[in-house]
């Protein structure tokens, strides 16, 4: 059985860009092996320096991916700081990571052209990731098109590793959606916690709507025809709505006479029911913490016992082990 492994930080509320970009995915591939979903909480502290809010935050993932479906009896989900072998794998893989493979990635040079301090933590960020990957013999890890450069890096520094100590590790496997669309944010660009442009998935009423209604949109006016494939509401609309509704709009915005605010209220209308056994899914989960704690524990079992048999074979290669 193919193993599969996906993580998301815990860096603020959860929105529309990681429900399809990363969660909807998740709990498509529950079915199709063994399935190991973590919680990113010490990557986010890159980026996240209150205790509080990363608490919160953490929780709410858990509360969230459970409301999306996720099947605890299917998928172990558990909290990356709950696995202490990650960051002792961690150094291990940065003895024989080359500062030039590191310099080469593109995420790095993006959040710091962004303004963000130049830490270690933020410039290692991918040897953590390879850890993350490599500690569970994990065989396939679905990521978005901006994340590949991440997992090459994972496997260069498992080859890196193999060439250094002999047969480690097994080299991971990258899923990439290729039906997965760019989910763009309140602004028009990519969807990030990081731009601020975010619609979060469990938002309540009155916010998910003014986050809608506050799309950005041109200047065309009502009577006019309208791009729709240019449009970040029509963009967004097609993710959720059938394929009969989605032409139908489209159809709209080529005629002309509909105006962007008629179009935003049906996109709110759409997500807002789209979400709405979620929502009361996770009422429920929500008043009852035991279970969620429970889930947490028994995913973090399982992955120390995984992470325990790889630990061994490493620890004996690079020796530290007898």
């Amino acid at each position: 059985m193919k193993r599969i492994l996906s993580g998301i930080q815990p860096s603020g509320a959860l929105h529309l860009g990681n429900f399809l970009g990363m969660m909807r995915p998740a709990v498509e591939l529950q079915h199709e092996g063994e399935a190991l979903y973590f919680i990113a909480d010490l990557h986010a502290l890159t980026t996240l320096q209150d205790p509080a809010a990363l608490r919160r935050y953490s929780r709410d993932v858990a509360l969230d991916f459970l409301a999306c479906g996720l099947d605890p009896s299917r998928a172990h989900l558990f909290r990356q700081s709950d696995i202490p072998a990650v960051p002792l794998l961690t150094w291990l893989l940065s003895t024989v990571t080359p500062m030039g493979l590191l310099e080469r990635c593109h995420s790095y040079k993006d959040k710091i052209s962004r303004g963000l301090a130049p830490t270690h933590a933020l410039f290692a960020y991918p040897v953590l990731m390879a850890a993350d990957i490599l500690i569970y013999d994990s065989d396939v890890v679905p990521v978005g098109k901006d994340q590949k450069q991440h997992l090459e890096v994972t496997r260069d520094i498992a080859i890196k590793m193999n060439e250094t100590f002999g047969p480690v590790f097994k080299l991971p496997e990258p899923s990439i959606r290729e039906d997965a669309a760019l989910v763009p944010g309140t602004d028009g660009a990519k969807m990030s916690k990081s731009y601020g442009n975010t619609i979060e998935i469990f938002a309540d009423e009155k916010a998910m709507k003014k986050k809608i209604m506050g799309i950005v949109t041109d200047s065309t006016p009502v009577e006019e025809p309208k791009d729709a494939e240019a449009s970040s509401i029509y963009q967004l609309y097609k993710l959720f709505a059938a394929p009969e509704q989605a032409a139908a709009m489209a159809e709209r915005f080529r005629a002309g006479g509909t105006g962007y605010g008629d179009f935003k209220k049906e996109l709110f209308a759409t997500v807002w029911e789209y979400f709405a056994p979620m929502r009361a899914r996770r009422a429920e989960l929500e008043a009852d913490r035991a279970h969620v704690d429970e889930v947490l524990r028994r995913g973090a079992e399982h992955a120390n016992k995984l992470a325990a048999t790889v630990m061994a074979r490493v620890e004996t290669a690079v020796g530290l082990r007898g």
